[in-house]
C-alpha cells in the first residue's frame, strides 16, 4: 500500500520491503554472483536497472515512491497530479466482478495538487532522494474537472512539478473527467503538446549522465480509433515528444458480463 511506502526507511527494512538490506536477503534470497541484468534497459536515455515499473494511479500523491523504488521497481509514476485540490468523484467509485476477474474504475483524478505534491518533491530532493543511478520516478500530470484552460493546466504542472521529474506524462487518457479523451485529437493534442514541450524545454538543464531535461510522453486511451491512432501518430513525430503510453481504463462493456 501506499501507506506502507511511506514508512520510515528503518521501518520498512525491519519489514522486509527494501531490496538488498539483509531482512530481504533472508526472506528472498539472491544469487551471490553479479551478474549483468537482462532487465536493464535504456528508457528515453535514463538508465534503468530493470525494466519493470508502478504506473501511475497508485501513488497519486508521490507520498510512498521512494518506499516502492526500494522495493525492486526499476521506475515509479505518481499522479495523476491535477494543479488544484479535487476529491474525484463521489464514492463508492470502484467495483469489483470476481467472477469475471475484472475491476471498473471511476476514480476521476482525485488529487492533492500541484502545492502539497510539489512540497514532497522538494522534500525529497532535500534529501537527494531524487535522481538516483538506475531507478526513476515519473510524474503525471493532468486538468482539473472543472477547468476551462485546459492547455494552462498541463503547463502549470510541467512548471510546477517537471524540474522534479526523471521523465514527464501528459495524461489526457482517462475516460473519468468529462472532456479529456477530445485532448486526444489532432487539432487539440498538436496545441497542447506544443505547449508542454515548450514548457519543458525552458527547465532549468540538469548536469550528470541522464537527459538534461525530462523527457515528455503522452498518455492515450485503448479505445481510439484507427483514424484516430493515425492522427496520434503524427501529431508525436510532428511536435517531438519522446514517446507514448498505452494505456488506460476502457470504456467497452462487451466482455460477455
Amino acid at each position: 500500500s501506499v501507506k506502507a511506502a511511506s514508512m520510515p526507511y528503518f521501518i520498512r527494512c525491519v519489514f522486509g520491503l527494501v531490496e538488498g538490506t539483509p531482512l530481504r536477503d533472508l526472506v528472498f534470497p539472491v544469487p551471490k554472483k553479479k551478474e549483468a541484468d537482462p532487465l536493464a534497459v535504456d528508457f528515453c536515455g535514463i538508465k534503468l536497472n530493470n525494466c519493470i515499473g508502478l504506473a501511475a494511479g497508485f501513488d497519486k500523491n508521490a507520498e510512498g515512491v521512494i518506499g516502492m523504488l526500494d522495493m525492486g521497481f526499476g521506475f515509479v509514476e505518481a499522479g495523476t497530479v491535477t494543479p488544484l485540490p479535487q476529491a474525484g468523484n463521489p464514492k463508492p467509485r470502484v467495483f469489483r466482478i470476481p467472477e469475471e476477474r475484472v475491476v471498473i474504475n471511476r476514480y476521476g483524478f482525485n488529487s492533492d495538487g500541484h502545492a502539497k505534491v510539489k512540497t514532497r518533491l522538494e522534500n525529497l530532493k532535500a534529501s537527494n532522494l531524487l535522481f538516483q543511478p538506475g531507478r526513476a520516478i515519473g510524474i503525471n500530470v493532468g486538468k482539473n474537472k472543472t477547468s476551462t484552460d485546459h492547455v494552462s493546466d498541463y503547463v502549470k504542472g510541467v512548471q510546477q512539478l517537471g524540474e522534479y521529474a526523471d521523465y514527464i506524462v501528459i495524461n489526457v487518457s482517462s475516460p473519468n473527467t468529462p472532456g479529456l479523451r477530445d485532448l486526444q485529437k489532432g487539432k487539440e493534442l498538436r496545441e497542447l503538446l506544443e505547449a508542454v514541450t515548450k514548457t519543458r524545454d525552458s527547465l532549468p538543464k540538469r548536469k550528470g549522465n541522464g537527459p538534461a531535461l525530462p523527457p515528455v510522453l503522452v498518455k492515450i486511451a485503448p479505445d481510439v480509433t484507427e483514424h484516430g491512432l493515425k492522427e496520434i501518430a503524427s501529431v508525436t513525430k510532428e511536435t517531438g515528444i519522446d514517446g507514448v503510453i498505452i494505456s488506460n481504463t476502457t470504456i467497452r462493456r462487451d466482455f460477455g458480463f
